[in-house]
């Protein structure tokens, strides 16, 4: 039976439901599209339930409709300043002399026993690295003989009262939300290649409401975090240094913004009526460029500060991979290049087939990176919260079958 899966990247800016088909290991299909502006999102969150529900339940039906399929299930984005991450290490003992499956979550149980606040809520409890007797690094310890198995994990937690909110906005639409995926990381399923993982990359997913930052180093991921800053404070820079409004702003960023102030020519100008004004004025593009310049440097410094808090700004050799609609600005890359100190380079998604007219921008690369994330069953397991705190599952197994997980967990096995 053909494989369908479906994300929901329920953004600031829009809401884009993808339905997709997995052709094969590489290329995915794309059977519908549901792209509706959003409404009742600010930064990442829900701040008016009615609004945001109505917008989710737009792009809903416009992906069944162009799919011809009923939704009732889909994997949904998370971002937000709500948005915490911590390390933890778990630890236990093997009775059989042999790793198993059972030990693994066992150790990874001990490394949930962090204190998380009431409040929050575990969206991922990633794996990131194993040592078996004192011995580190090891990347599957199932199979192993050893005595003590050390698990150290990467959990990503958020505001419990926030993703209820997005639970209900997505169940008023008739969908059931089968997990949660943290922006950056289903960013990072499209965008990132195996070895910039393994060498050590950032993957920064700048939107319209949030810039999301994922690390990683060794093939995994280390740290991730989200910043409330996106495309929309450029548009509000513009809108007030012009004296425009929001939308007048926001059509002359992506008409004529430039991040390079450098890039455009003194004689370069566009004519808008601001605010005040009977008649068109003409603006000078390099002032519009100056705008975005400044508040574009500003986001990249606050980037720099928080990859070196993290203290892996020095294992970064494959340097950052920018993607998110506010990515495709031109001149964006020379900055991040110029402020950051490292390569840069911009991604979008790829290897896709069927409806994939709207779909060549990095503002989908969450949209994909979701339905990839589906499908994906990579070296490590990632364990997910869903409705409650004691549910939990491996990473993947929400759109496999039962079947599937067991053949995979059979060829981990000696």
């Amino acid at each position: 039976m053909e494989e369908i899966v479906v994300g929901i990247d329920v953004g600031t800016t829009k809401v884009c439901t993808l339905v997709g088909r997995v052709e094969d290991e590489k290329t995915m299909r794309i059977l519908g599209v549901g792209i509706e502006p959003s409404e009742g999102i600010r930064k990442g969150i829900v701040v008016d339930l009615a609004a945001a529900s109505q917008a989710i339940k737009r792009s809903v039906e416009k992906a069944e409709h162009t799919s011809g399929l009923e939704i009732t299930t889909a994997l949904v984005s998370l971002a937000g300043a709500h948005v915490s991450s911590v390390n933890s290490r778990g630890s236990t003992g093997i009775p059989g002399g042999i790793i198993d499956a059972t030990d693994v979550n066992r150790a990874l149980e001990q490394a949930q026993a962090v204190a998380i606040p009431h409040d929050r809520e575990i969206v991922h409890i990633i794996q990131r690295d194993m040592t078996v007797d004192g011995q580190e690094g090891v990347r599957s310890a199932i199979g192993m003989r050893g005595y003590k198995l050390e698990v150290e994990t990467h959990i990503i937690t958020a505001a419990a009262a926030t993703m209820d909110n997005l639970r209900q906005c997505v169940g008023a639409a008739g969908v059931e939300i089968q997990q949660f995926v943290l922006n950056p990381l289903a960013s990072a399923e499209v965008v990132l290649s195996e070895q910039e993982r393994q060498m050590g990359v950032a993957v920064c997913d700048i939107g319209g409401g949030t810039t999301d930052l994922a690390i990683y180093v060794s093939g995994d991921v280390w740290h991730t975090m989200v910043l409330a800053v996106g495309g929309n404070h450029l548009t509000q820079d513009i809108a007030h240094g012009l004296r425009l409004s929001t939308s007048q702003a926001e059509d002359v960023k992506k008409e004529y913004g430039n991040a390079m102030r450098s890039e455009v020519g003194s004689e370069e100008y566009f004519s808008i009526r601001p605010f005040g004004e009977d008649n068109d004025v003409r603006i000078s593009r390099q002032d519009l460029a100056h705008i975005i310049e400044a508040r574009v440097a500003e986001t990249f410094q606050l980037i720099m500060q928080e990859v070196k808090r993290s203290g892996y700004d020095g294992l970064l050799p494959a340097g950052m991979v920018l993607t998110g609609g506010t990515s495709a600005l031109p001149g964006i890359k020379r900055i991040a290049n110029e402020v950051l100190g490292m390569p840069v380079r911009t991604a979008q998604p790829e290897n896709l087939t069927g409806l994939v007219d709207k779909l060549g921008s990095p503002a989908y690369s969450t949209g994909v990176g979701l339905l990839r994330w589906a499908t994906s069953m990579r070296d490590h397991d990632v364990i997910v919260t869903v409705g409650n705190k004691s549910r939990r599952r491996s990473r993947g197994e929400n759109s496999m079958d039962f079947d599937a997980i067991k053949n995979w967990m059979k060829r981990l096995l000696p």
